[in-house]
């Protein structure tokens, strides 16, 4: 738990956490407009957004919180790669010589930051959302249309993301490479994969195709139906991803010489 608080002290005393944790929040009230301007308007003449008294708008309202991924994932580059990029990593590393510690502590410390970020996400995309249910003539229901379900998948994404962050920083120990990495790969490849149909069926196995099969939110676009993962298939596979990443992470640490 010292090493954990410690880690945790590392991140939450520079101004980097709530700055990514503001633009998180931009991003969710962006979507938000977009969920209410446009629900129960059709797409490409076929149903989309469901409208603001149907139940179905709530949980797609909810799964705007995941878009905190890409926050979480480059705070775990961050924790990460700050350590060679400052040289404290040789510090930390006499304090504790034992390295698999020090990885353990991180990516127990990534969970938290991951798990701190959704439940911000969560809270304030539902304040906004059953305001705009309410505004809309609906009537809120938490447990209908799976939204506990998705509520869990945001959390669990969340703090997954930041263990693949982690992982991608001690792979990467060059921050600006590591930091454009990440986001190329969430906001171009992963991309590609999830929009062109003939590439779907590899794209369900991508991080983010498992994020969004554990969520398992529809939404009409006129573009045709998404090849998703089953909910349990999504759950394996995601959190198979983030064992990946923490192995690598302490594979890499402990292995390579820190000069």
């Amino acid at each position: 738990m010292r090493l954990v608080k410690s880690e945790l002290q590392k991140l939450f005393t520079t101004r980097l956490w709530w700055i990514m944790l503001i633009v998180m929040l931009l991003l969710v009230v962006l979507q938000l407009v977009f969920l209410i301007a446009f629900a129960g308007q059709e797409q490409n003449g076929a149903p989309g957004i469901p409208a603001l008294d149907d139940p179905g708008w709530l949980p797609i309202a909810f799964s705007a919180a995941s878009t905190g991924n890409i926050f979480t994932m480059i705070l775990g580059v961050v924790m990460m790669t700050s350590e060679y990029r400052y040289q404290t990593i040789t510090g930390t590393l006499l304090v504790t010589p034992k390295r698999t510690l020090v990885i353990a502590a991180k990516l127990m410390s990534g969970v938290v930051v991951g798990l701190l970020f959704a439940v911000v996400a969560l809270v304030f995309v539902g304040i906004v959302a059953v305001i705009a249910v309410v505004a809309g003539g609906g009537t809120v229901s938490l447990t209908a249309h799976h939204l506990p379900q998705v509520a869990l998948g945001i959390l669990i994404g969340l703090a997954l993301y930041t263990l693949f962050g982690i992982g991608l920083g001690a792979l990467v120990r060059n921050q600006i490479a590591a930091l454009v990495g990440a986001i190329v790969w969430s906001y171009v490849i992963e991309s590609i994969f999830a929009a062109i149909p003939a590439l779907q069926p590899v794209g369900k196995w991508l991080p983010r195709g498992a994020y969004e099969a554990l969520m398992d939110v529809e939404v009409n676009t006129g573009l045709g139906a998404s090849n998703l993962l089953p909910v349990w298939g999504g759950a394996l596979v995601l959190i198979g991803y983030g064992l990946a990443f923490a192995l690598v992470a302490s594979l890499t640490t402990t292995r390579r010489d820190i000069t």
